[in-house]
């Protein structure tokens, strides 16, 4: 259930769903996402759904993953890479390798210490060195490291967070699931004159928290 086939089957799913960079469904193909899973749920790494992590937490659908990815490079020139990404919820770590593909730097944020472990011993497995990993609160971002050429969040707020978007560069994207009950994913581009901001489609993520644990 982990064969190439079964990765290629996934591949072909996700260019159904209107994936289009040959660069994030390569990214989707050759990271092992069943390594980011618990062994119990490695035979369903590559369905395209969502896997329980624990603490009510998920790995991402693998089309969402692959559909914010793809919104965070586009416009790029092709085999440029992103200088500084941040990440909002680390996570498995899955999100994480898939954009290490892009980006000279990745600071990546967790606020469930064990989950940060994990996923720490998971992207050093498999030699990805271009990730700084840090447990703290998502909601004020990582201002030490910023600006930012990308945010992405995966988890969902009522509002934008602004600190977020102040640590935006300018002409740098955002991608963040908006909502509670209803979940809307926005990206939202920062230029010379403030914030664009586009609706994208309707979402499920869990919700954003503060604090850590």
């Amino acid at each position: 259930m982990t064969s190439q086939r079964t990765r290629d089957r996934l591949i072909g799913r996700l260019q159904d769903q209107g994936i289009a960079s040959f660069e994030v469904l390569d990214a989707i193909r050759s990271i092992p996402r069943h390594l980011f899973v618990d062994e119990a749920l490695a035979h369903r790494a590559y369905e395209d759904t969502a896997l329980p992590i624990g603490h009510n937490q998920t790995i991402s659908q693998p089309y969402i993953v692959a559909r914010m990815t793809e919104l965070l490079i586009q416009g790029q020139p092709q085999g440029k890479r992103l200088k500084n990404v941040l990440e909002i919820g680390t996570g498995s770590g899955y999100q994480t390798a898939i954009l290490s593909r892009f980006a000279d730097q990745v600071c990546s944020l967790e606020r469930i210490k064990s989950l940060q472990d994990k996923a720490r011993k998971r992207l050093q497995a498999l030699k990805i060195r271009n990730v700084l990993l840090r447990y703290a609160d998502g909601s004020v971002g990582w201002k030490d490291k910023g600006p930012f050429d990308g945010i992405l969040a995966a988890a969902a707020p009522a509002e934008i967070p602004q600190e977020l978007l102040d640590q935006l560069a300018v002409g740098g994207r955002l991608l963040i699931p908006v909502g509670e009950s209803k979940q809307v994913l926005y990206r939202v581009i920062r230029t010379e004159n403030g914030f664009e901001r586009q609706k994208i489609e309707d979402v499920k993520f869990v919700p954003f928290r503060s604090g850590v644990r």
